[in-house]
């Protein structure tokens, strides 16, 4: 076997070749805070939920950009970076993080 490759199930966001664990997963969790703040703020009663989940997804997605080493882990980044934003400053309109 002259070369084997290291398969995951975000194998596809590693387009240079390399394995990016923790890039990669802080991609697929800026993506994931960013779905369950939006799907909160889709709910008046949830804005709590939607403020403190957007407001990580945020987090998560700008340190993710800063230590982002493809292309592809930027584009799914910015999808749950805006998903994230969206959802806050939705969350922030109805009440805030406390409130």
């Amino acid at each position: 076997m002259a070369h084997t490759t290291q398969q995951g199930r975000l194998s596809f966001l590693n387009t240079d070749g390399n394995p990016h664990p923790l890039e990669n997963a802080l991609a697929a969790g800026t993506l994931l805070l960013g779905a369950v703040a939006l799907f909160a703020a889709a709910f008046p009663g949830l804005y709590l939920l939607a403020s403190w989940v957007g407001l990580a997804g945020i987090v998560t997605g700008a340190w993710g950009q800063l230590v982002s080493a493809t292309t592809a882990e930027r584009f799914v980044l910015v999808i749950g970076l805006g998903a994230s934003a969206l959802a806050f400053y939705l969350g922030m309109a109805n009440g805030g993080l406390f409130g």
